[in-house]
């Protein structure tokens, strides 16, 4: 991915993964307009390729084989990732409301967040039904029930509403899928209308043909009351037993978008012109079915989507140019290949209809095409790298990670730390080498720390929560109560308009981590550099003694609330290598505070967090502090998802050799594991040496409280160092 050395000026932002954005994102990473900052937001890392859905239904494709990686494609189009769903567009102010992140500003924007099927008005679908769109929970909920039958713990009964072509697919899927786990499943189609398939007439009887193939009973005519844990409950009284009940009744626009001032239409989707602007806002543009093109109105279908995208791309780049744009002319017809269950289809268009296994495998090349546009994703030319004198060349070319993986090498950092050893002073307790200074304000006793974060990711708002609680886990880990904070911030160049957006971004999400915590942003200092960083000096309050890494005696058990391998999974999004779903989940937990585990060990007899020098550095430096050995047992220690096998490639953070160096393990072999024990962590969590008598209630209120912890060693007679070897857990 190259990167425009120009500075930024406008704002595009992107409302939704589909599949028309998903490919401007594609364009965009291959020719990107300089100047311009791209950010997506969608509620999901992932974003799903519905035309396979009843491929996946069926069992023909795997849940990942349909599924647009939407962090690598970000991080391909160099632009920010912002995970969470839309809640409002103000055209006016030109921003866009996001849950949980508040407001995102634009200054062209494009909404592209698709539909879902779901029956609000439906007594009991919320809580006993599942939508067909959007595809993400329909198909977890799928797969759990599809095990229940295997297990038998469920009948194979199930219920689509909706006898659209939808709805015939999936019906015809989940019949061959629940045959093919050895079930004799009991589907059912209901539909309102007299016939089903009212959008295909011609392939109608061919398509009841394969339902009958099924022993899929067929409802037409039907009314749906309602929908209980038993099936669904007909409007003449009767019951159809289900334990899965579909609703594929339709399109429907998303009820934030229906229900805004923008320009829709009845059912809510939002109007737009044949330059794809919706209609009255010359800065906003939509497409998808979200939208409805209302100089030539067309059915609601993907081909449609991807049809669009070239022209959406080249009117968002004219928008944002002040250049002339064009016409987006919809096909009149398109082909449509409609999966028979087992892999066959048939194909309907222009009033023809025929099927053949033939044409199955010609949708499965047509789809996989389309998804083989994302991964893998186009080499693109990187800048050379230039060669800098007394580094060797991998270390020249080497990608300096974020996070705490831009650290400076622990040999380096502590052979500065000791030459500034001076004279004790009565007012500082403690020097160089703990999480914090502690310092004594005429008999209070206040802590001191300072930590700042090279930027992991373009999503200014993440990073500063990620960044702040980072700089309180020092806080936190000495026993301290979090007090009052200064923030330093270096943004990339860019106008002072988007500087403001970019400020106001990092400040509500740094503001509202620290005042949880109990901590106000008192000042700072901000200015512009190559890239983003942020920091903070913050200060905490002690009732008592400072919690140190001294302290800990032999036969002390260690426990560790947070999993490790955040520095691989960091380095491997950065190259573009990380699984978007492993790096939603790592961030979930990097904004996650942890005062509440740092108080339920404030008896430990030494605790430190684990951040930039890993696991093992960090224990490395209690042992020393304690004057005893430690062991740890590399199978109890928990790992991010997708970390092991990203260390098990030969994927290093940064500082990883550094570490390793620094904290040398006895008994470590060269497995990946092994290998995460020195792997710098950003936000990383606690790291406790607890009497034993009391490990084991410490760790389930832990794990009460929502920590990932473990118990993974013990402190042990001898010199101070770390081996590696089972240890029985207490």
């Amino acid at each position: 991915m190259m990167q425009s050395a120009a500075p930024l000026s406008r704002d595009l932002v992107l409302v939704g993964g589909g599949h028309a954005h998903a490919l401007v994102l594609r364009m965009w990473g291959m020719d990107p307009l300089p100047g311009a900052r791209l950010t997506v937001i969608d509620p999901n890392p992932v974003a799903p390729y519905t035309g396979m859905l009843p491929g996946l239904v069926a069992g023909h494709y795997r849940r990942e084989e349909l599924e647009i990686d939407l962090v690598k494609l970000a991080r391909f189009a160099g632009a920010r990732l912002v995970v969470g769903a839309a809640t409002r567009i103000d055209t006016e102010a030109r921003c866009i409301t996001v849950a949980g992140r508040g407001e995102i500003a634009y200054d062209v924007a494009s909404v592209d967040v698709g539909i879902h099927s779901g029956m609000p008005n439906l007594p009991g679908f919320a809580a006993h039904g599942v939508a067909a769109k959007p595809l993400g929970p329909f198909a977890q909920a799928w797969d759990g029930f599809v095990a229940r039958v295997a297990e038998e713990a469920a009948a194979p009964q199930a219920a689509v509403i909706g006898g659209g072509i939808a709805g015939i697919e999936l019906a015809l899927a989940m019949a061959h899928r629940l045959q093919g786990a050895g079930a004799r499943p009991e589907i059912t189609l209901i539909e309102r209308a007299a016939e089903i398939a009212p959008d295909a007439p011609v392939a109608r009887a061919r398509l009841l043909a394969a339902l009958r193939g099924y022993g899929v009973q067929v409802l037409t005519g039907a009314e749906v009351r309602a929908i209980s844990r038993s099936g669904v409950e007909m409007a003449d009284g009767t019951p159809i037993p289900a334990g899965f009940v579909a609703g594929a009744a339709g399109a429907r626009a998303h009820p934030w978008l229906a229900g805004s001032d923008l320009p829709v239409t009845e059912a809510g989707f939002l109007r737009v012109g044949p330059d794809l602007r919706v209609e009255g806002h010359e800065t906003l543009f939509a497409a998808g079915d979200c939208a409805h093109l209302s100089h030539a109105p067309r059915p609601k279908a993907g081909v449609y989507a991807v049809r669009a995208a070239p022209v959406l791309r080249d009117n968002l780049r004219a928008a944002l140019s002040g250049q002339a744009l064009r016409p987006f002319h919809p096909q009149r017809h398109y082909l449509k290949l409609i999966s028979l269950g087992r892999k066959s289809a048939l194909a309907e268009k222009a009033g023809i209809a025929f099927a053949a296994p033939l044409l199955w495998r010609w949708k499965d090349r047509i789809d996989r095409k389309f998804m083989a546009k994302f991964d893998p994703l186009p080499e693109m030319p990187e800048p050379e790298a230039p060669r800098i004198a007394a580094l060797n060349e991998k270390t020249a070319q080497e990608p300096l990670c974020g996070g705490c993986g831009s650290k400076v090498a622990p040999e380096v950092l502590s052979g500065m730390l000791a030459a500034q050893g001076g004279a004790a002073r009565p007012d500082i307790l403690t020097g160089p080498g703990d999480d914090a200074a502690v310092l004594d304000l005429g008999g209070v006793r206040q802590v001191l720390t300072t930590d700042h974060l090279r930027g992991f990711t373009m999503d200014h708002g993440l990073m500063a929560r990620v960044a702040a609680l980072h700089a309180l886990g020092d806080i936190w880990a000495m026993g301290a109560c979090p007090q009052a904070a200064l923030v330093s911030i270096t943004l990339p160049r860019m106008s002072e308009v988007l500087q403001a957006r970019s400020m106001s971004e990092i400040m509500e999400q740094a503001g509202d981590a620290l005042r949880a915590a109990g901590a106000e942003i008192i000042g700072g200092h901000s200015t512009m550099g190559a890239e983003l960083s942020i920091g903070f000096t913050v200060t905490g309050l002690l009732e008592g003694d400072a919690m140190t890494t001294a302290g800990a005696r032999p036969g002390d058990v260690l426990i560790l609330t947070r999993p490790i391998g955040s520095g691989t999974l960091l380095a491997a999004e950065m190259r573009g290598q990380a699984r978007g779903g492993d790096i939603r989940a790592l961030w979930d937990v990097l904004a996650t505070p942890q005062g509440d585990a740092a108080a339920i060990l404030s008896d430990a007899r030494a605790m430190t967090d684990v951040t930039g020098f890993g696991l093992a550095g960090h224990l490395w430096a209690i042992c020393r502090a304690s004057g005893c050995g430690a062991v740890l047992d590399p199978a109890a220690i928990p790992l991010f998802a997708g970390a092991e096998a990203l260390a098990a490639t030969g994927l290093r953070s940064t500082i990883w050799a550094a570490n390793r160096r620094a904290a040398p393990l006895a008994g470590a072999g060269e497995d990946a594991r092994a290998a995460l024990l020195h792997d710098p962590q950003t936000a990383g969590g606690f790291l406790a040496a607890v009497a034993s008598d009391v490990a084991g209630d410490r760790l389930r209120a832990l794990r009460a409280a929502g920590h990932d912890a473990a118990i993974i060693g013990q402190m042990e007679e001898g010199a101070p160092g770390v081996r590696l070897q089972g240890v029985a857990q207490p």
